[in-house]
């Protein structure tokens, strides 16, 4: 096994080789149910639920959903915020047979049409709230979707807050009709749990998809990454591997703060705590003041988050007098971490806070930083996880791997057991990111992400070679707002950029060149785009030109309107 600089700086004990059990993702998860029995696997807004009780309930789910007809080759949606309801469903499907197909809760309506279409899914799980369950029962009759599930926040809430939600939140509830076409989630697990456990197919596991996980890819447009139980438990293993110095298994908290709709808090946080018998507190909403009040309160031990959490926390007034010294480790990934908030967040709280990189193609994670504080490097993003090899590839030549040093940046390849099989239906696609490593015989992925290596091993991004604009953690694709804007009448010609923005890090802002005689405000823009992108694409900027750059061919540049904002936030900083 070949020597790589970046083991040295490993945590004691922790190897690059790696171990990844030949099991299903839901066959550890039953081995950890029994392993932790009646150990307290969530926390719900004072619901405390136990292992067994997710046992209990997954398989009644997994009986649920065969008698629907789930079975290999059929998938599943999951519109959910994090609540039980998503956890059970999301090991029954897998019990079952299906695949999970992942909703995002800020997906405008056309991109849930498009989802529903592609990913070929016919049944999907949701809540009764005003906020998930008009969009998904406009889908009825537009859609293949044949039955929607539906449950309530109060399905899984302790007395008397379950007595007392819907009278409470009634302004946030929206009703349903009892037909054919809707089923209760009540009714999906109103059965004795027997049912058929699938087995997969094929003996590599890298072969069965369990998850579509939806994702820009490196050139902006939907698609949905295949993720394997291979890969999956290859990212599981690795994120055990990292933090076994640090933990004892069976006894850590961790906030589950981030959706887990997204592959980091699926994989890193909800698969990691099964792994390691942790208990999540779950939050249905980023609610910052009952996060600050939970970490004085229930005292946990993880928290992994995005910058913009971090941020909230060092500016929240209560925070300032907590008694955080429970936490261990906070773990930062979606979007680069600012020295400041890193700086500032440790010394409130006197955790460590790491900061991690990958993508939504590598399961998530391709490198980390390690959480001795001595070793850390400025501006590193990390080094590569157990498992997992990093190179710098040529922009010209991709088959040249460049030698280590800032002057030679080039595109990130991430190679490892945790690489996507590929995009769904999308051979083409996949056949542009994806390459066999010929010494590890593993898939190695090209990013679009431009960076480079030092001596060590230690990973530094540059910029990134696609339009992606990262917002508070989750992806914004540029071209799905301009194609929203072009329906509007006053819009002769569009480009949408992201700009350093104080809280999300980066957000979008608009630029037009109108039609002649036509006007544009940003609030009739705002309105415009309202049933077209998702809350977290919305831009928080429009300017009006008489012309946008063009490049000598004539295509819309974004380079110029790039360096312009990149100059006034340098000047503002000043």
């Amino acid at each position: 096994m070949a020597n790589y600089p970046w083991e040295k700086s490993y945590p004691p004990g922790v190897k690059w080789e790696l171990e990844v059990p030949n099991k299903t993702i839901h066959q550890i998860f039953d081995e950890c149910c029994a392993q932790y029995d009646a150990r307290p696997f969530t926390d719900f807004l004072d619901k405390v639920m136990t292992f067994r009780d997710y046992k209990e309930a997954s398989d009644k789910a997994a009986a649920g959903f065969q008698k629907l007809g789930v079975k290999p080759g059929v998938n599943v949606g999951l519109y959910l915020p994090n609540t039980p309801h998503y956890l059970i469903a999301f090991f029954g499907v897998l019990k079952a047979g299906g695949k999970v197909v992942n909703y995002s809760p800020l997906d405008a309506a056309r991109e849930l049409e498009f989802k529903i279409g592609d990913s070929e899914t016919d049944i999907l799980v949701t809540l009764d709230v005003a906020a998930l369950y008009p969009k998904m029962a406009a889908m009825r009759g537009k859609t293949r979707l044949k039955k929607l599930i539906v449950g309530s926040i109060a399905d899984y809430l302790p007395w008397p807050k379950n007595w007392l939600y819907p009278i409470a939140k009634k302004k946030e509830l929206s009703p349903w009709p009892r037909d054919d076409w809707h089923m209760s989630f009540k009714d999906l697990l109103a059965n004795d749990g027997k049912y058929t456990p699938y087995k997969p197919s094929s003996e590599n596991l890298w072969d069965e998809v369990a998850l579509l996980q939806y994702t820009g890819g490196t050139t902006g447009l939907p698609k949905a990454a295949m993720l394997t139980h291979g890969c999956i438990m290859a990212a599981m293993s690795q994120g055990q591997a990292w933090t076994t110095p640090y933990t004892t298994p069976g006894t850590e908290k961790v906030m589950c703060v981030l959706p887990l709709f997204h592959i980091y808090a699926l994989s890193g946080i909800m698969l990691g705590a099964v792994r390691n018998g942790n208990q999540l507190l779950l939050y249905p909403r980023p609610d910052i003041d009952m996060i600050v009040d939970d970490l004085g309160k229930k005292k946990p031990t993880f928290l992994p988050g995005v910058p913009t959490l971090y941020t909230a926390i060092n500016k929240h007034p209560k925070a300032q007098g907590l008694d955080l010294k429970s936490l261990k480790i906070c773990m930062s990934g979606g979007a680069p971490l600012p020295v400041e908030v890193q700086q500032s967040f440790e010394k409130l709280t006197g955790a460590t806070l790491i900061e991690g990189y990958g993508l939504t193609e590598t399961s998530p994670t391709g490198a980390i930083c390690p959480v001795d504080k001595s070793v850390r490097r400025v501006g590193s993003c990390g080094v590569p996880m157990p498992g997992t090899i990093i190179e710098i590839r040529d922009m010209e030549n991709p088959d040249r791997v460049l030698p280590p040093g800032k002057d030679n940046v080039g595109e990130v390849c991430i190679i490892g057991p945790q690489v996507m099989k590929g995009y769904w239906k999308k051979p083409d696609e996949s056949e542009k990111v994806l390459f066999r490593h010929p010494a590890s015989n593993w898939m190695g992925l090209r990013t679009g992400d431009m960076g480079y290596m030092d001596e060590a091993g230690w990973l530094f991004l540059v910029d990134r070679s696609k339009d992606l604009i990262i917002s508070s953690g989750y992806n914004v694709y540029p071209r799905m707002i301009e194609e929203a804007m072009y329906e509007h009448p006053a819009v002769d010609e569009c480009i949408v950029i992201g700009i350093a923005d104080p809280y999300r890090q980066e957000a979008p802002k608009v630029f037009v060149k109108l039609k002649p005689g036509a006007s544009l405000t940003f609030e009739e823009m705002k309105t415009h785009l309202a049933t077209r992108v998702g809350k977290h694409e919305m831009p928080v900027a429009l300017e009006i030109r008489a012309e946008l750059p063009k490049t000598p061919v004539g295509k819309l540049s974004k380079k110029e309107l790039k360096e312009e904002e990149r100059a006034k936030a340098q000047a503002k900083a000043a």
